[in-house]
């Protein structure tokens, strides 16, 4: 029986394609009259440029390390401002940071709006997990919950759907729209009951 390499190889053997193969692929397999060009074999990651994956790991760490300020805030003052007033005012400045990505100019400067955006939005998240729990009695709890973490993972997976097939055509328009959304998010998350004084049944 032919191995999958010698399967691809007679089928695609008249075709020039960049497959990544070569001899230590073809085990117990003889290769005839054929010769492999430009051959990339093993980890095709190099670190020689300012776009390598030593950069993406690297802002990666610092928009996770941005949060930290934003965790610290938020811990000492929920119970003095409020869950309500720290989700809204968290959203509301979170949009205002998104929409100036539009003005960003230069990879220093969209990292430091990335970092900027991280560290506001954890307070909403923060506050959001608190006003969830605090807002469904014991029973329920559980239960709501779980439906707003699934609206959560739709609206993500909604959120990339949408924003990769408008980020092609303009910046624009998914800036000002993430933007929008943040900001009207924030307003109607002030309309939530305040449960800051509330005792948990």
């Amino acid at each position: 029986m032919k191995s999958i390499y010698e399967r691809c190889f007679f089928t695609y053997c008249t075709v020039s394609l960049p497959l990544d193969i070569d001899d230590s692929k073809f085990i117990d397999t003889e290769v005839i009259n054929s010769t492999f060009h430009h051959n990339k074999t093993g980890c095709q990651m190099t670190f020689d440029d300012d776009y390598s994956a030593y950069w993406v790991y690297f802002v990666n760490f610092l928009g996770t390390l941005a949060v930290l300020p934003g965790n610290i805030v938020s811990a000492l003052l929920m119970d003095k401002i409020g869950r309500l007033t720290m989700l809204g005012g968290s959203m509301v400045l979170s949009g205002i940071s998104c929409f100036f990505l539009w003005f960003g100019t230069s990879e220093s400067m969209m990292i430091g709006m990335l970092c900027l955006y991280n560290g506001l939005t954890i307070s909403a998240w923060n506050s959001l997990d608190v006003i969830t729990v605090e807002l469904y009695p014991t029973d329920r709890r559980a239960t709501g919950f779980g439906f707003c973490n699934a609206l959560c993972k739709l609206a993500a997976v909604l959120g990339n759907l949408i924003f990769g097939s408008l980020v092609g055509i303009t910046k624009a328009i998914p800036i000002l729209l993430a933007s929008t959304v943040l900001v009207l998010g924030g307003l109607v998350g002030l309309r939530l009951p305040d449960t800051r004084a509330n005792v948990l049944m």
